[in-house]
């Protein structure tokens, strides 16, 4: 038996969910993802990852730019579905989207709820500091990610993560779940958790002003800030009126002026300890190691950033 669904996603981080489910025999009716948006330098407009991965599988495509007009709730309706597979969308949706399907919409949330909830959870766990995040099955409701919660798969966050590469495990390992999560619904009924009341915390998007590094805060929190902002939208400091993406950084024991180069091998001083800037970028220049960066823009000891 298979289920009859409609995918919702947007993100590269959604398409190994909609691989799965189609992988796993399920019936996609219609994938629903954000419109097609100008990107790139001639500002041409791009479809999203998913909307480009459910044209290869011959999967029909809609995108509303909300479902705010009547005759969109109404489409979605009239796919009479089982259920719908929602991954990083990007749009809340109404009551009458989220009961139109017999089972209801399950979604891919990634962090451990209630911790995380909102648009960046990834970034946001690195750039805390967290030492295990995850993904989870949640039923959707009306409220932000606040749904009960079905299934559960946790991951270890180490001193060699960025938001890059959990992003890239957690995305593998919510594909895995939905499928379980799915076979569950088939087999029904299934057990559903709430959220705790404690623990609650949000994940907005990163603003620009966060980028910047402040050398004030402490090395661990300077490192975990670089870590949480790699690859995008990058950690930044300035030097010589260049800014300079740090996109990999440990903390390590060190004293000096915050912002002092400690040594000719990239230890920073931070407010408390300092950073070793591992891997760098410079403006137009692709990712460099910390000894490539120095063979060209050489930050020696003393140099102080900004």
């Amino acid at each position: 038996m298979s289920l009859r669904i409609a995918f919702m996603g947007s993100p590269e981080f959604s398409v190994p969910t909609l691989e799965a489910v189609i992988a796993a025999g399920h019936e996609v009716a219609c994938v629903y993802s954000q419109p097609p948006r100008p990107a790139g330098r001639g500002k041409q407009l791009t479809k999203t990852a998913v909307h480009e991965a459910a044209e290869r599988h011959g999967i029909q495509v809609r995108t509303p730019v909300n479902f705010k007009a009547a005759e969109d709730r109404e489409a979605f309706a009239a796919l009479k579905l089982d259920t719908a597979v929602v991954v990083a969308y990007g749009l809340l949706l109404p009551r009458a989207v989220l009961d139109a399907p017999r089972l209801g919409c399950f979604n891919i949330h990634g962090s451990i709820l209630p911790r995380w909830r909102g648009a960046a959870p990834i970034h946001r766990a690195v750039m805390a500091g967290d030492a295990v995040t995850g993904v989870q099955v949640m039923k959707m409701d009306v409220g932000l990610d606040t749904g009960p919660v079905m299934l559960t798969a946790t991951t270890p966050i180490s001193e060699a993560d960025t938001t890059g590469s959990v992003h890239d495990r957690l995305s593998q390992l919510g594909a895995s779940l939905m499928v379980e999560g799915l076979a569950l619904l088939e087999a029904g009924p299934v057990t559903l958790v709430s959220q705790a009341a404690e623990g609650v915390t949000v994940a907005p998007k990163v603003s620009p002003a966060e980028a910047r590094i402040d050398w004030k805060r402490t090395g661990q929190e300077v490192a975990t800030h670089i870590r949480g902002l790699s690859p995008f939208p990058g950690a930044w400091f300035e030097l010589d009126g260049q800014r300079i993406k740090a996109l990999h950084a440990t903390a390590e024991i060190g004293s000096g002026e915050p912002g002092e180069a400690l040594n000719d091998d990239l230890l920073i001083a931070c407010g408390e300890d300092a950073v070793r800037l591992t891997r760098l970028q410079r403006a137009g220049k692709g990712q460099m190691t910390a000894e490539e960066f120095q063979r060209g823009a050489r930050i020696s000891r003393g140099v102080k950033l900004s």
